[in-house]
């Protein structure tokens, strides 16, 4: 509790004050510049609208003991975006304050309810979830560590924080990945790392956008629109995971946003903000990582990392070139699976090989992207590449995803997209 708050004479009752408190008042000193040991040099919050950059902002005069101006702007949020249901919480908490003892005991025990009891506990985690998102900025300059190379077809790139119900919007650069934007999200109601169909759990790995859909398509609980992902992706199937249907999408219209573990698995976003992401997206190239904690690296670091992976790659295709079937073999584990429309057409290394040695071209990799995932079990690449016969101007765009076997890096999977 601050000072400011002591001399009121007032015992805070209110649990959602109580819980901020603490929290808003170390977020005011990181934006003021006071040190605090997890948030160095930091980027500030990048939303759609800027109702959570008001919401935050009556975090920081709670934090201050400026509870007037606190109430104000919570009532002016609270009216401007009536169903931000974190805003209306703080905003009647703030009001609870001005209550006599009798007054704010009553409020209480009305809110006892098993029903609003719960309620009360999602709001209050989802509050701590944002703050928690400003207190611990990504240093400038850094990249999640699973984005180390994106295609340079995809133009945004898309990283969750599991840790922090937090989504982080890359712009793909020349000079390499940028925070764009960044947004509160609601995960599965049993958390993350899906397993089986109907676990209501958000799973963790790397994935594509496969598609957009308008909200014209959906029905009103899926908000704005949806971008569906492509779990299981062939990791999810080597390890045994089933299930379908996990998309990106945005709220019901009586709800802002949703409770930080609320969906049946899918990530869901406050509506401007998927609207936003709507216009971002590329269909087939947008690349969405989703980690317990992101780890942020710098760009240099990250340059190095792809260009090791790549070397695999390249060490592949120059087996393919000098038609040495055995080594090229070597590149893969003896159960690796080849799909795609042109995956059925040629489904043995030994007929590819031999189409490669008939044309009498070479085939140059372009934009070869690489990404990177750990999980508790291995470590696995996904890596995108085009596939372009020497003097020609296009080609066959191919994914693969590897694993870091006994010998070394193999293939488990390729197809062509």
């Amino acid at each position: 509790m601050t000072p400011a708050l002591r001399r009121t004479g007032r015992s805070v009752t209110c649990a959602a004050l109580a819980c901020v408190l603490a929290c808003a008042g170390a977020a005011v000193q990181a934006r003021a510049g006071a040190p605090h040991p997890a948030a160095p040099a930091s980027t500030a919050l990048r939303t759609a609208d800027g109702a959570e950059a008001r919401l935050l902002e009556v975090y920081a005069l709670i934090g201050q003991g400026r509870q007037a101006e606190a109430l104000a702007k919570a009532g002016q949020l609270a009216r401007a975006w009536p169903t931000f249901q974190a805003a209306q919480l703080v905003h009647a908490d703030l009001l609870a304050l001005r209550l006599p003892p009798a007054g704010r005991r009553a409020v209480e025990q009305r809110l006892q309810a098993p029903g609003a009891a719960e309620a009360l506990r999602s709001l209050r985690d989802e509050s701590a979830r944002r703050l928690e998102a400003l207190r611990h900025r990504p240093a400038p300059g850094t990249v999640p560590a699973q984005l180390l190379a994106v295609p340079a077809s995809s133009r945004y790139a898309l990283a969750v924080d599991v840790s922090r119900s937090r989504m982080y919007v890359l712009r793909n650069t020349r000079q390499g990945l940028e925070l764009a934007a960044d947004y509160y999200v609601s995960l599965g109601k049993a958390g993350a790392g899906k397993r089986v169909e109907g676990d209501a759990r958000t799973p963790l790995g790397v994935y594509h956008v496969t598609s957009n859909l308008p909200a014209r398509t959906l029905p009103d609980f899926y908000g704005a629109g949806a971008l569906p992902l492509n779990y299981p992706n062939a990791y999810d199937r080597r390890a045994g995971r089933t299930g379908s249907g996990i998309w990106l999408h945005g709220s019901p219209p009586e709800q802002y946003a949703r409770a930080p573990l609320a969906t049946d698995g899918c990530v869901v976003l406050a509506d401007n903000d998927l609207r936003q992401l709507l216009r971002m997206a590329d269909v087939g190239a947008t690349v969405v990582t989703i980690a317990p904690r992101l780890d942020w690296i710098p760009q240099a670091e990250a340059r190095v990392q792809a260009q090791a992976l790549r070397r695999q790659v390249l060490a592949w295709n120059e087996a393919r070139a000098e038609g040495d079937l055995q080594r090229w073999q070597s590149f893969y584990l003896p159960d690796a699976v080849r799909a795609g429309r042109l995956g059925q057409q040629r489904p043995a290394l030994r007929d590819e090989l031999a189409q490669t040695a008939g044309r009498g071209r070479a085939i140059e990799l372009k934009d070869v992207s690489v990404l990177r995932w750990r999980d508790e079990r291995q470590e696995l690449m996904v890596v995108n590449f085009g596939e372009v016969p020497r003097g020609e101007r296009a080609g066959a765009l191919r994914r693969q995803y590897w694993l870091h076997a006994p010998g070394g890096w193999k293939i488990f999977h390729e197809e062509w997209l």
